[in-house]
């Protein structure tokens, strides 16, 4: 079992492309050709979380927050970050992020989330933009579901909840034929009219190359037309923070009690509670003030996250219930999402969950 196999695994979960632009996730330090002993969960790597891999024997760690956020210049073991990066270093040790990107993702963070409060008709709180892209090609009809079923299969055509979305045209094709080409059908320097179907699928970019492939290997032509388009079109799967329901209405307190003993949280800093109960329910896993809008316009009556400021509080203007639970409680359960991703695909292979709490607050 090599290191790039367990982070094929996840970045197939959530593409390294879906993380934000100031993010760092990704392999960190190590070779990813290396034979993997062993993987050690953990939220944050610290230095006690690397002495646990090496006490474990995990040549890999695998955490929610990248060690390295911002450039390294040096590395004297002045902070804790450039010990931790030597400790790994000197005893072989790597270690891999997923970070926005996991957050990013329909059934990531955000659904660990609501995994445990027992939300339903859960979606996408702030849809990305930009992300999907469209493919035209050409091909003569009686092969076109061949190619479609190749193209499927690549995963493209993929809209919310249904698969293998496409869209077909018929028309006429024509070409004339050099004599370098090896043409599958008409004579050379002769022009040929040829029945063909337009097919119209869409994918997400980070497929782009995956899908091209199989367009080549798939079509019967030794040269293939095809165009590809940027889509400005929100992709409902992708996005920051989630939005559901409760099954059934809660009175507010009820509910921040409940959302206490859930997410294991030794506090719940929360704005003002009003006679109306709680039945729809924002969140964000981590720092996510930056969506208290979304929240308020997606009919919410509260909205889980953590890191608000004092003042940020008062944007609630008793439109919505803020809850914040802190920033470790709120992801606290990615650990077991980074140990099913992996598990379920090497349902043999030795994986540990860090037992090291590496939560900086404390609470009196």
């Amino acid at each position: 079992m090599k290191i790039a196999e367990i982070i094929q695994t996840i970045e197939d979960f959530a593409p390294i492309s879906y993380q934000e632009s100031y993010d760092n996730a990704g392999l960190l330090t190590g070779d990813k050709l290396a034979a993997c002993t062993g993987v050690l969960i953990a939220l944050d790597v610290t230095e006690a979380v690397v002495e646990e891999a090496i006490a474990s024997r995990c040549n890999l760690i695998v955490a929610h927050h990248p060690l390295i956020f911002s450039g390294l210049k040096r590395l004297t073991g002045s902070n804790y970050i450039e010990r931790t990066v030597i400790k790994a270093i000197k005893n072989d040790i790597a270690i891999y992020a997923a970070h926005t990107n996991l957050d990013n993702v329909k059934n990531g963070v955000n659904n660990a989330i609501a995994d445990q409060l027992g939300l339903i008709n859960r979606k996408i709180l702030a849809p990305k933009r930009g992300i999907l892209k469209k493919l035209y090609t050409y091909i003569p009809v009686k092969d076109r579901e061949m190619l479609l079923n190749a193209l499927f299969a690549a995963g493209a055509g993929h809209i919310g909840h249904y698969s293998e979305c496409s869209f077909s045209s018929d028309g006429q094709g024509t070409f004339n034929a050099d004599d370098a080409a090896q043409p599958l059908i008409g004579k050379k320097g002769i022009r040929h009219t040829e029945q063909e179907s337009k097919i119209e699928v869409i994918f997400p970019e980070y497929l782009e190359t995956k899908i091209l492939r199989a367009l080549r290997e798939a079509h019967p032509y030794d040269e293939v037309a095809y165009e590809i388009i940027r889509l400005e079109n929100s992709y409902q799967d992708v996005g920051s923070g989630l939005i559901g329901e409760l099954e059934n209405d809660m009175d507010a307190r009820a509910f921040l009690l409940l959302l206490k003993e859930r997410m294991q949280a030794d506090c719940v800093r929360h704005t003002a509670l009003s006679d109306k109960p709680i039945r729809r329910v924002a969140l964000c896993g981590g720092a996510g003030s930056f969506l208290l809008n979304q929240a308020i316009s997606g009919g919410a009556d509260i909205f889980i996250t953590a890191d608000f400021k004092y003042h940020q509080f008062f944007d609630a203007d008793n439109q919505i219930v803020i809850a914040d639970i802190g920033h470790y409680e709120s992801e606290q359960y990615t650990s077991q999402l980074f140990n099913k991703i992996i598990s379920e695909n090497f349902p043999t292979f030795a994986v540990r969950i860090s037992s090291i709490n590496t939560n900086p607050i404390k609470y009196l």
